[in-house]
């Protein structure tokens, strides 16, 4: 299985890992709640509007940029990026896929995943929120 979070806007103003770069809550839950649905073989990729698909542990700097207020043919374009990243770590585009994050970032890029999942998609922020804390419980 993989799964994908979304960056968010919030981020500390250091180097630092991918995991520990974004400090919203939002994040923190995408994350918490990839976790706990996937196993050691599985994938836990966070898109990010500047770097393309980032794992855990990738060694990134702050940044501003989002795909919110890019155009069509820019997101297309992070998309292809995106692609070309997952066929250099070789992941099986067949696997079960879930998208946990807005639409922007999706959009494009799952069109080649045959078996995905949009549990978040058309939810706003708020209502993301709210339904991660209801799947972790909290």
């Amino acid at each position: 299985m993989i799964v994908f979070i979304s960056c968010v806007k919030s981020k500390v103003n250091q180097q630092t890992t991918a995991e520990n770069l974004y400090k919203s809550d939002l994040f923190h839950k995408q994350l918490k709640y990839a976790k706990q649905i996937t196993t050691k073989d599985d994938h836990i990729y966070i898109l990010s509007a500047k770097y393309g698909v980032l794992e855990l542990n990738d060694i990134v700097s702050p940044y501003e940029l989002t795909l919110n207020n890019m155009n069509k043919l820019k997101r297309k374009q992070w998309a292809y990026k995106c692609v070309k990243q997952l066929q250099e770590k070789e992941i099986d585009f067949k696997d079960k896929t879930i998208f946990l994050t807005g639409k922007p970032y999706s959009q494009y890029l799952s069109q080649l995943f045959p078996n995905k999942e949009f549990p978040l998609n058309d939810l706003s922020f708020g209502m993301r929120l709210k339904q991660l804390k209801e799947w972790l419980d909290e």
